[in-house]
């Protein structure tokens, strides 16, 4: 499983939220808490397209 940069988590934001994410290391995803998605990351690439994303449930 890649890491992703730091410095490049800092500067994402959810496209529909404009929240801050946070990284799920485990599943390679990036998570807006406030969309409740999961954004996928390919290759060490976020894909940051909402059609991508996993929608979390609780």
């Amino acid at each position: 499983m890649s890491t992703i940069d730091r410095k490049m988590l800092e500067a994402l934001v959810c496209p529909e939220t404009h929240a801050v994410l946070t990284y799920d290391a485990e599943r390679g995803e990036l998570i807006s808490k406030a969309a409740r998605l999961a954004f996928p990351i390919r290759d060490g690439i976020p894909v940051m397209l909402s059609d991508e994303a996993r929608r979390i449930d609780d």
